[in-house]
């Protein structure tokens, strides 16, 4: 009788960056000055609020603001997942940070049975719409469907799986151009004291059963960027940042996006007077209020 064979892993696509703000006006302001093009506000059903930064790999980044609190715990207290860990991450770490990386998927179902065969389920699927409007005005309804994937050791992160079920016909192409040069998310920075504490976890998460230990942690690749999990040391030695919190569990700290020319984004920050610093061959900007990370900037040819 033969044996039944499997198909190798396709590694996922990093989708977008969930990030926690008090406010999207603060968010929008901050991002601004970044050189950053930011989309108009988009709400959900379920009592968040979004002000997204869309990149022309594909890949945007989500500050997520609180619209209706009685909605999100209301939501929370009836099972869902992303205004449960929204709540959660906010009193846990304040209204300034970074709590989840989502990946694109083509069926959140079959991501959910995967997340709860390896254990890593972190609740119930989740479904809803909400309303997109590009930069010229125009609007149609956008539907998701997501899947939750966590590690009760790591209370202050998590990731999911993103389906677009339905998409409006609207152009985002504007939206794609910032004034910074930024083309996309190259890495994301998470920190953990011992990264490979967390490997099956990242690993199921980003559909990948390769990773690369290095001197300063861990590393697995996405279809179209790394996850890279640091030890404070190598934040340290890498960014120059300390590591956020104190305690064991992964954190997400930060992001190193590609441009075109670091030579703009230097431009940009010195006309609004934002603190920066260069590292590696990288451009560096701190958290502040409404970016509630460190953004490291680096050249595509050098990606």
């Amino acid at each position: 009788m033969s044996k039944e064979i499997k198909e190798p892993r396709e590694a996922r696509a990093i989708d977008h960056a969930v990030l926690p703000v008090e406010s999207l006006e603060e968010a929008r302001e901050r991002l601004s000055a970044l050189g950053f093009t930011v989309a108009p506000d988009g709400v959900h059903p379920f009592g968040t609020e979004n002000a997204c930064v869309y990149f022309s790999d594909g890949t945007f980044l989500e500050p997520l603001a609180i619209a209706q609190r009685e909605d999100c715990e209301a939501t929370a207290q009836e099972g869902n997942v992303f205004t449960a860990r929204d709540q959660a991450f906010r009193f846990r770490c304040g209204e300034n940070g970074f709590s989840a990386v989502a990946f694109a998927s083509d069926d959140a179902k079959r991501d959910q049975k995967a997340f709860r065969k390896a254990g890593f389920s972190a609740g119930k699927k989740l479904k809803f719409k909400r309303k997109f409007t590009d930069a010229k005005g125009k609007s149609g309804n956008v539907e998701f469907r997501l899947a939750f994937a966590a590690d009760l050791r790591a209370p202050d992160a998590f990731f999911f799986t993103c389906e677009r079920v339905a998409q409006p016909k609207v152009d985002r192409s504007s939206l794609e151009s910032h004034a910074n040069s930024v083309t996309g998310i190259r890495e994301i920075i998470l920190s953990e004291p011992n990264p490979t504490d967390f490997q099956y976890l990242l690993q199921e998460a980003v559909n990948n059963r390769g990773d690369e230990v290095h001197s300063f942690g861990l590393e697995i690749s996405a279809a179209n960027g790394l996850l890279n999990v640091m030890t404070p040391e190598g934040l340290s030695a890498w960014f120059g940042v300390n590591r956020s919190g104190e305690g064991r569990g992964l954190r997400f700290e930060g992001m190193i996006l590609t441009v075109r020319m670091l030579s703009t984004i230097r431009r940009v920050l010195d006309e609004h007077g934002i603190a920066h610093r260069e590292m590696h061959n990288r451009v560096i900007v701190d958290p502040a209020p409404g970016q509630g990370f460190f953004l490291a900037f680096q050249e595509e040819a050098a990606a």
